[in-house]
């Protein structure tokens, strides 16, 4: 007699998957730094500076590097709470979601940041991870979304606001900014539609 073996989706396998995936993309941060110190910091090369047409095949590289250990601590623990809150609602989602960020806040980088600067850093996929958590609940209309949306706004929303404020000229608030709108967008652009009946 014919049967099917069905693994069952469980909430312990989601977690696992999304720990496993953003452990793994903070280690490799830090590992690229590890890198980029060894090597007399060749690795910041792969920052954007603004309007070099040659400086647009940085634009996703340049989320990956950063300048100095203490730049990746300051995005690890974010990116850490977002990045794990985002991909348990399916990793496919959040790799489209981060991609959409990292390539929207490094154009905006690119079109609007100080010619003499060299912008790099996993800050634009941060904000734009706050974006998409904030904005979920509120296009998905999805109770546990919207409960971890405004839980998330809450805790770090003066931060992000203080992130996007052009007076601190030490952060991109370029890349902040377009990251945060980018991931925004992204909870309608990749918003799950509910099931017709």
């Amino acid at each position: 007699m014919p049967h099917t073996h069905v693994t069952p989706s469980t909430a312990s396998d989601r977690a696992k998957a999304a720990a496993v995936l953003v452990l793994g993309l903070v280690g490799l941060l830090w590992a690229l730094e590890a890198i980029d110190v060894a090597t007399g910091h060749s690795l910041d090369a792969y920052g954007i500076v603004a309007r070099e047409p040659g400086e647009l095949a940085d634009v996703v590289p340049a989320a990956f590097v950063h300048f100095g250990f203490a730049h990746v601590a300051a995005n690890s623990v974010p990116l850490l709470i977002f990045g794990f809150l985002a991909a348990l609602g399916g990793i496919r989602r959040f790799l489209a979601v981060s991609l959409m960020v990292v390539v929207v806040s490094g154009l905006g980088v690119w079109l609007v940041s100080p010619s003499d600067a060299n912008t790099a850093g996993a800050s634009g996929l941060v904000f734009g991870l706050f974006g998409f958590l904030v904005a979920r609940g509120f296009v998905e209309r999805k109770a546990l979304d919207l409960v971890v949306g405004l839980l998330v706004g809450a805790v770090w929303g003066s931060s992000i606001l203080l992130g996007i404020s052009p007076a601190d000229t030490a952060v991109s608030w370029q890349g902040h900014l377009f990251g945060l709108l980018a991931g925004v967008a992204a909870a309608f652009v990749f918003r799950r539609r509910a099931p017709r009946a």
